[in-house]
């Protein structure tokens, strides 16, 4: 019923303006009451004595986004990269001569075929308790697989197809740090053992931190990840492998992560030579930094006889980069330092005093998460390279010790004096340059007062005792 009225009453209108203005004229009349509402918004949009905006509108004067224009289809991109997308399997019992045989198998996810020899990048839980591994090509052929690098806390693996003839399909590599978010994607995997399901989506967002792990650094993406997808590459629209898709969230779909491939790359020279990642180690402690840009990472601490130590790396240091590539945080110190082999020489941007140096710091072994807490708890290591403890009567106690009968060694940094020397956890010093030593500010100023390139310790190891001269850095 006030439907009905409403047209008559707009009827009506129209009809008194068509009698007061004349029937050609109705256009201009609607045109007038047009402008009114108009300026009758514009006024409503303005505050009240602020003159500012409730909100914008771009309007032909104001600067314009570059048009999107989506593809009409992703099949040409699909075409040309899905040679390279390979399905990982098990071989549930030992690998007959014809593997397309009896041989019961399990898929177990996806991957890439980085190199035309054969070796293929996926995830680390992909095959971590696989016996045997075949993997599938999109063509049908199918080799057995030898896993050439793990490495658990990236969730990266490296394999090797057996016999490969040399001339395999692969993929191209690109650069995930170029990535934008809003971006498009494509995933390719074998979701549910549906061999090279096809999903796209766009990045969601980059270096999410999902908790799993101190180098954490995921692409988020809502391209549709699904189990069996698990070591597929994520590509962008250049048919380039950005990210390998590694995670989803159990709470809700539409959220799934990947691997930035750029810390694959990384990742991949260490596993080939190591079989596993022998990670790279400063010897500093870091906060965070806080600057005028938000970048870098600050120097708190520096353990004397560590790599760092060597190089010349002080306190109050800004890291600003390692060997060409910007640090803009701790995390970022922290992975590139990780993902270099111990031994590898790396160039530092250091900036010091509001001037930038560059220091070459030749790196050590990262030790263990334990020792890693040792060097937190425990009082500095001094210059020789070792992490020393007071021997209580608690910790003498266990070990049938006599309280303060030394210094106990807690552990040794990695590539230092002490470690080539070959003193190890679990030590006890007696003595220094004939100096008996009952506490470890008594060593310390033994080996600081001391003139010569090397002080003498005299040790003790369950029953043997030795003398061992250790060179002071």
């Amino acid at each position: 019923m006030l439907r009905g009225r409403m047209h008559r009453l707009f009827a009506l209108s129209l009809s008194i303006a068509a009698t007061a203005t004349g029937a050609g004229e109705l256009s201009d009349w609607i045109a007038a009451q047009a402008r009114a509402h108009s300026q009758h918004l514009q006024d409503v949009q303005k505050k009240g004595g602020g003159g500012g905006s409730l909100w914008r509108e771009r309007g032909s004067a104001g600067p314009l986004l570059p048009d999107f224009v989506p593809p009409t289809s992703l099949a040409p991109l699909v075409k040309a990269v899905s040679p390279g997308v390979v399905n990982v399997s098990s071989l549930l019992d030992a690998p007959s001569s014809g593997l397309r045989g009896g041989n019961a198998r399990r898929s177990l996810g996806s991957g890439f075929i980085i190199s035309p020899d054969g070796f293929v990048v996926t995830n680390s839980h992909v095959i971590a308790s696989a016996q045997s591994i075949l993997v599938q090509l999109a063509d049908g052929r199918e080799y057995l697989a030898d896993v050439v690098g793990r490495d658990a806390s990236t969730d990266v693996a490296l394999l090797r197809l057996e016999g490969s003839p040399g001339d395999l399909p692969t993929v191209y590599l690109g650069d995930s740090d170029a990535l934008e978010v809003g971006d498009w994607v494509v995933a390719i995997g074998n979701p549910f053992g549906l061999d090279h399901s096809i999903s796209h989506g766009m990045i969601s967002a980059k270096e999410r931190v999902l908790g799993i792990g101190v180098f954490d650094d995921f692409i988020q993406t809502d391209a549709l990840i699904n189990p069996g997808n698990s070591g597929g590459p994520l590509f962008n629209m250049r048919g380039e492998v950005v990210g390998v898709n590694t995670a989803i969230m159990s709470q809700g779909q539409g959220i799934g992560f990947a691997v930035p491939i750029n810390m694959v790359k990384e990742l991949i020279p260490n596993l080939r030579d190591n079989g596993k990642l022998a990670r790279g180690w400063l010897g500093v402690n870091i906060v965070e930094g806080v600057s005028a840009h938000g970048k870098g990472a600050v120097v708190s601490d520096v353990f004397r006889g560590s790599p760092a130590a060597q190089a010349g790396l002080a306190p109050g240091d800004r890291v600003l980069g390692v060997n060409g590539a910007t640090v803009q945080s701790f995390q970022q110190l922290l992975r590139k330092i990780s993902f270099l082999a111990p031994g590898t020489r790396a160039t530092l941007l250091v900036e010091r005093d509001g001037r930038q140096l560059e220091l070459t710091v030749t790196l050590a072994q990262r030790p263990s998460s334990r020792m890693l807490r040792t060097l937190a708890e425990a009082d500095r290591a001094d210059a020789l390279g070792l992490i020393l403890r007071e021997l209580t009567a608690d910790l003498a106690r266990p070990l049938g010790l006599e309280p303060r009968s030394g210094v106990l060694v807690a552990g040794v940094i990695p590539g230092s004096a002490a470690e080539q020397s070959g003193l190890r956890a679990g030590d006890l010093i007696t003595e220094a340059n004939k100096r008996q030593v009952r506490a470890v500010k008594e060593l310390q100023a033994a080996v600081e007062a001391s003139d010569a390139d090397a002080v003498l310790l005299r040790l003790r190891r369950g029953d043997l005792v030795r003398y061992v001269a250790v060179p002071v850095r």
